[in-house]
């Protein structure tokens, strides 16, 4: 689907989202200071602001090859070979992962202004289940664990995500698949803290609730299990389950749209690349500064 993507798209969109991305990225980048040691500087073929909105533009595309999406960009952005070979490509986006995990973190900031945030994990599978047993992909860092949802295992990791109820994405933090939801949530909702957070029954601990409260004055709600005593009203679960809807909504829009389940990086650099270009160009389609 990938390689026909020129058949189906509008070059002046495709333009117009470049352009947006472009002004948005450089003005970002203007306000850090970079220095990347990098030897005959006056000699790039592209400028940062130029490799990083291509980069997030791809992201906000859906492709998960960067193959097949520098093969577009060579085909349908940059038909003079004007642009850099795909090797060089893929190393500039790993120099500049700092700066967008940078100016994702800023735009984050902004969710501390919405009503509240809800926390909750998203399996990021690496195979197949059938190859679970002899794939070598990160082996010593992923792991399996098990997908409740869904109902299976698989091998990879578990994205822990914080968002508002606007849909913006604050903290993430990646684990290991087998990791518990417990253990995560305090490093994911302490990134950008928010007064109100609600989370599902993975989250039930009674000591992480008053070490979030008293530490960070951040209050957390989660449903009831069915055998606890003295378990609340069914208008409040129900009350509960609707705040959670939002976060729902995003990881299916992040798998369909985004193809975060999808990443295709072998290494941690790409894949960490990877995710953060997809969180930030998310970010900025929900804050309205880009337009899908």
């Amino acid at each position: 689907m990938q390689e026909h993507f020129h058949f189906t798209t509008d070059p002046a969109k495709l333009q117009k989202q470049y352009a947006a991305i472009f002004c948005f990225v450089s003005a970002q980048l203007s306000l850090i200071q970079m220095d990347l040691h990098r030897r005959n500087r006056h000699l790039v073929k592209q400028e940062d602001e130029v490799v990083m909105a291509v980069h997030l533009l791809g992201k906000l595309l859906g492709f998960s090859s960067e193959r097949a999406w520098h093969r577009f960009v060579t085909g349908n952005l940059f038909t003079n070979g004007s642009f850099l070979e795909r090797s060089r490509y893929n190393r500039r986006c790993r120099a500049l992962g700092f700066a967008i995990k940078w100016i994702r973190h800023e735009l984050a900031k902004r969710g501390q202004h919405h009503a509240y945030a809800v926390v909750d994990s998203l399996p990021l599978p690496l195979c197949h289940p059938v190859r679970m047993q002899r794939v070598k992909r990160f082996r010593g860092i992923a792991d399996m664990g098990y997908c409740a949802s869904k109902k299976q295992w698989y091998y990879g990791f578990k994205l822990h995500l914080q968002v508002t109820n606007q849909g913006l994405a604050m903290g993430y933090v990646v684990t290991e698949a087998s990791c518990h939801d417990v253990k995560a949530a305090e490093t994911v909702m302490t990134q950008i803290p928010h007064p109100y957070n609600f989370g599902d029954k993975g989250y039930i601990s009674h000591a992480l609730r008053e070490k979030l409260y008293e530490e960070h004055q951040a209050a957390f709600w989660t449903p009831s299990r069915h055998h606890q005593k003295h378990g609340p009203s069914k208008a409040w679960e129900e009350w509960i389950r609707k705040k959670r809807k939002v976060i729902e909504t995003v990881f299916s829009i992040l798998v369909d749209q985004y193809r975060i389940t999808d990443i295709r990086a072998n290494s941690m650099a790409g894949f960490e690349v990877a995710l953060d270009g997809i969180l930030l160009a998310y970010s900025l389609v929900t804050l309205g500064l880009v337009e899908r």
